[in-house]
């Protein structure tokens, strides 16, 4: 029994390396290692940060997949000595590792689903909350927690590029760009509307509340070659970075704000130390957001021909999450439910992600 269940893992392995391409994975560690050799390697900070980071992502995928690889050849042999042994502890060692290992591979194999061109990339994540006053604002601020929670989850690192506060509780607005491979692939599902009823915390009636908050995720495509951005077409202001509360970050006028004229698109950035790395950041994003809003422009197109398009934009709720007078948290594209929401705003959303990548490929 565990011999064919082991044969089949093994299989399901090499196939799946393929489809993975883990040995062009092996070559790019290689590539990117001797690239931080070079001596002039970290004098861009910017690009030094995003080649350490893809090289360490890389190295640990390689690692997970050449472990379980090896795992399953060893037990595989294992196996074979029992069935010539009769050793019933070992069959019983066995039998556990083997329902061990298919495990583990089920949620490896999960990585399959991420085939498109930009999944493996960082994510560019904004979240704005909608009318409502404070108990929007404050339920932008719990979404983000959700989305940094699962981010923390994953080992993945966050700088919060720009950040309105809310005057009372919660936020604005913020936009945050997530480092991490795969990081625009799992979080492209929570582009969108989402929704929320509770019994609000600011209203001395304790009367129910809907709140809504839109979220934005786009892929961090770095220097996009395709983006040409005229100079007459760009406004770009400077300003002086601001913590919460209004509190000085940087005595410096180092925060940009970019806005593209034609698109009416605006990209803030006060993250980084100098105007300099703050503009290069921003105009980065900012060509993302128009490489992106190009794609889309074309995928649009083609849904328009076969009657499937609908707007991702403030009049669709991707999600709604209920407190009161019930709990429930169900998604209106994949009709994946959960029970839990608290556990769901805890960042545990890696079921409503696979859901959201199986329904996109049907």
């Amino acid at each position: 029994m565990d011999i064919s269940v082991l044969a089949e893992l093994k299989n399901k392995i090499a196939q799946t390396w393929q489809l993975l391409k883990l040995e062009e994975t092996r070559q790019t560690i290689f590539d990117l290692s001797a690239q931080t050799q070079d001596p002039q390697f970290w004098q861009n900070t910017i690009l030094a940060k995003k080649v350490t980071q893809q090289l360490s992502d890389l190295q640990k995928e390689l690692a997970t997949w050449e472990k379980i690889k090896q795992e399953v050849d060893e037990t595989l042999e294992l196996s074979n000595l029992v069935s010539k042994d009769n050793d019933l502890s070992l069959e019983q060692e066995v039998t556990k590792k083997t329902v061990e290992l298919k495990e583990r591979f089920e949620k490896l194999e999960f990585y399959v689903l991420f085939s498109e061109d930009f999944d493996q990339n960082d994510a560019i994540v904004s979240v704005h909350a909608g009318a409502g006053g404070v108990d929007a604002q404050d339920w932008a601020e719990m979404l983000v927690r959700m989305i940094t929670r699962f981010s923390e989850q994953q080992k993945w690192s966050i700088d919060v590029l720009d950040k309105s506060a809310g005057q009372e509780a919660g936020i604005k607005s913020i936009t945050l760009h997530i480092h991490g491979r795969y990081a625009y692939g799992y979080l492209q599902s929570e582009n969108g509307v989402h929704r929320l009823v509770r019994i609000s915390p600011f209203d001395a009636e304790a009367m129910r509340h809907t709140s809504f908050a839109l979220v934005e995720v786009i892929p961090d495509l770095g220097a996009v070659a395709e983006v040409d951005i005229k100079e007459e077409d760009l406004r770009i202001d400077v300003f002086r970075s601001g913590g919460h509360g209004g509190q000085s970050v940087n005595t410096t006028d180092s925060a940009v704000r970019l806005v593209h004229i034609p698109s009416g698109m605006v990209v803030t950035c006060q993250n980084e130390k100098s105007q300099h790395q703050n503009k290069a950041l921003a105009l980065s994003i900012l060509k993302s957001k128009l490489h992106k809003k190009y794609l889309d422009e074309q995928t649009v197109a083609k849904k328009k021909l076969r009657g499937v398009y609908a707007s991702a934009e403030w009049g669709s709720q991707i999600r709604s999450y209920v407190l009161h007078p019930y709990k429930l948290v169900k998604d209106h594209r994949t009709k994946q439910e959960s029970s839990n929401p608290e556990k769901v705003l805890a960042g545990d959303l890696r079921l409503f992600m696979e859901s959201y990548l199986k329904w996109k490929k049907v």
